[in-house]
């Protein structure tokens, strides 16, 4: 198993997401609303339909997240005035803030799971990582630096 590389990304991928999973549950949060924030603060206001293309998500699943995040005051939707059936989404001050501490939150975390990686390694995995994302064509990688 360990030769096979789809199976070590999944395994590893598995345990990053289980951990995440913890430490956003107190919060009330899912993977969803952190990545939903991420990009929202990374490329700005987005349309309903954009942010749920760049994130390759579900449109009904992007909905149910950003209502929640929009009940919480973290993230405000407008109508476009230019054209009402879009649904522009942007990130508000305490959208900002809980992503500051989130990212406090998950930075152990990823501390945590490329521990065994010197910082020139590390440095070089995440490079391939996000060339191996860009090459199977994840439309978050246009604009996004952390998404």
């Amino acid at each position: 198993m360990l030769d096979l590389n789809a199976y070590l990304v999944y395994a590893t991928g598995k345990a990053a997401r289980r951990r995440l999973t913890e430490t956003l549950a107190p919060h009330g949060l899912r993977l969803w609303h952190l990545t939903a924030l991420t990009m929202l603060a990374d490329v700005g206001p987005q349309s309903k339909g954009d942010l749920a293309s760049r994130l390759d998500m579900n449109q009904s699943d992007l909905a149910r997240t950003v209502q929640d995040l929009d009940r919480a005051g973290h993230v405000v939707c407008t109508r476009d005035p230019a054209d009402r059936r879009r649904i522009e989404v942007a990130l508000t001050a305490s959208g900002r803030s809980l992503l500051t501490r989130l990212n406090d939150d998950v930075h152990p975390i990823e501390e945590d799971l490329l521990a065994p990686l010197d910082p020139t390694e590390r440095a070089q995995f995440s490079s391939m990582l996000r060339r191996v994302h860009a090459h199977l064509g994840h439309p978050a990688r246009d604009g996004a630096s952390r998404g």
